[in-house]
């Protein structure tokens, strides 16, 4: 299943394709906000990369079920090398892609997955109203993470890196033809919505 986008309040149309200095920025170090998230070593035999919303429901049951599964089996073996590329269904998910970014890149992984496992709480529970509402259910699990308060606000502020996240979505839609979460590309193909771990191995497989 997959999960459509929703509006992001027009922001994406207002957002170019990701300009010559983030590339510059990626290569200043794996910390760096702006670096690739992944799993894997980048010369494993294949490369898969995930388009996904940490909003989303579809992709935290992919994330807490089949993901644990494909980890030991492909990304552990040097089969894989696995891509996390952000794809913010709306303003919530684009707030916790940018916190989850302002954590050490060796954090990003464990961080990302306690915000599937606990994503009712800070994205759905019905006492969330403002946006400040939803800060403060964010930062509890920011703070778990060993993040300060000034520097999850530091993150949130950050319209440089909200403006890449939104223009890597962009280059998303326009490369690769993604409109839901979540989207895999594999071998240069586009396969959306989440799979079993029975459905996963097929897709390597077929390569």
């Amino acid at each position: 299943m997959v999960m459509k986008r929703r509006d992001l309040l027009g922001l994406v149309a207002s957002i170019a394709i990701v300009p010559p200095a983030f590339a510059a920025e990626t290569a200043a170090g794996p910390n760096n906000p702006f670096g690739i998230r992944s799993l894997g070593k980048p010369g494993a035999g294949k490369k898969i990369i995930e388009y996904f919303s940490l909003g989303c429901p579809h992709c935290a049951e992919f994330a807490m079920h089949p993901l644990k599964k494909i980890v030991p089996a492909f990304i552990d073996t040097g089969k894989l090398f696995y891509e996390f590329r952000d794809f913010p269904l709306d303003s919530v998910s684009l707030m916790a892609a940018q916190v989850a970014r302002y954590l050490p890149a060796s954090e990003y992984f464990p961080f990302i997955e306690v915000l599937f496992s606990h994503q009712l709480e800070w994205a759905y529970a019905p006492e969330l109203k403002t946006a400040a509402d939803y800060q403060n259910a964010l930062y509890k699990y920011a703070a778990l993470a060993g993040m300060s308060r000034q520097r999850f606000d530091a993150a949130l502020a950050d319209k440089k890196l909200s403006d890449f996240i939104l223009a890597e979505r962009k280059t998303a839609e326009t490369e690769y033809h993604v409109d839901a979460t979540p989207t895999f590309i594999f071998d240069g193909k586009k396969y959306p919505g989440a799979m079993d771990f029975k459905q996963f191995s097929a897709m390597i497989g077929e390569a």
